[in-house]
């Protein structure tokens, strides 16, 4: 991984400036500015998960804050696991794929480890799953707006190609090294590129947004939860198309296709709990009724 990067926004005005992906150095170790990022992300989806979990979902405080310490390491090692199986070339050795130091997360593994964790520990303290990844996806969305930010500091996860030299938001990148204390670009050219850590940013404020205004007129259980799946998958699926650094599995961009994937299931789980929740306000309305007719007779 490089030391950071020149980046200029040409079509804005926006001249190079440098961004360095190490923060600072503390008793002899780099502390990244990628970490500190990801780290601010995931608090923040605890504060949220914490207060939404309380006040809407009715969960108690300490099953939110025994629920998020499983799933949070759970999530990093699901985000370290799926980038590793689908990147094997690159490790000569296990110490190398645990090494998270030097980069390479991948998303849907945390999502994935991270719900499967929530969905267990609901199951076992036999509450209402959908209750809790109800609370928690807005938090991960804002957790992904801010995690992005941390790839902008890398340098990395922009898109080549696709019409990026035109485009408003068109950002040159060109990755450097510190040699002598001094940033060298030798053997870095100049990337022309869409900036995608951007759209997704961007995709999931909107989303947490949407989200939140759903919140205020949440008719199920798990409605806000298949809203987020539907909205990342598909946001993750067209900004990932962008994108020349794409987890790639048998020449496929592979998180193209989970996007879409994930993006349908999502829909056609809206639909089914929709239905089955119309189907019980239904039939609880007609016994109410009859309860009511037996009490006047």
């Amino acid at each position: 991984m490089s030391d950071g990067a020149f980046i200029s926004f040409p079509n804005l005005g926006i001249e190079k400036f440098k961004v360095d992906s190490v923060a600072f150095t503390l008793f002899g170790l780099e502390v990244r500015w990628y970490a500190i990022i990801i780290c601010a992300g995931i608090i923040s989806a605890f504060i949220y998960f914490l207060q939404r979990g309380k006040k809407n979902e009715r969960i108690k405080e300490d099953d939110l804050l025994n629920a998020t310490l499983f799933a949070v390491p759970l999530g990093v090692i699901g985000a370290r696991f799926l980038y590793v199986i689908t990147n094997l070339d690159n490790y000569d050795g296990f110490l190398e794929m645990i090494n998270i130091r030097e980069g390479g997360l991948a998303i849907y593994g945390a999502i994935i480890f991270g719900g499967a964790t929530l969905l267990v520990y609901a199951l076992i303290k036999r509450h209402n799953p959908l209750k809790y990844f109800d609370a928690i996806c807005p938090g991960v969305m804002i957790a992904q707006a801010i995690g992005r930010w941390g790839n902008f500091m890398n340098g990395e996860a922009f898109g080549e190609g696709y019409g990026a030299e035109g485009f408003l938001l068109r950002m040159d990148v060109q990755r450097f090294k510190y040699e002598n204390n001094l940033p060298s670009t030798d053997g870095y050219g100049i990337h022309i590129t869409h900036p995608t850590f951007l759209y997704e940013s961007l995709w999931n404020v909107i989303g947490f947004v949407i989200a939140n205004l759903l919140y205020k007129n949440k008719k199920f259980d798990g409605r806000i939860f298949t809203f987020y799946v539907a909205w990342y998958g598909f946001g993750r699926a067209w900004i990932e198309f962008l994108r020349s650094d794409s987890l790639l599995v048998g020449g496929q961009k592979l998180m193209v296709w989970l996007g879409f994937i994930t993006c349908a299931a999502a829909i056609g789980a809206h639909i089914y709990l929709y239905r089955r929740s119309n189907k019980e306000l239904s039939e609880f309305t007609a016994m109410k009724k009859e309860e009511i007719k037996d009490d006047n007779t």
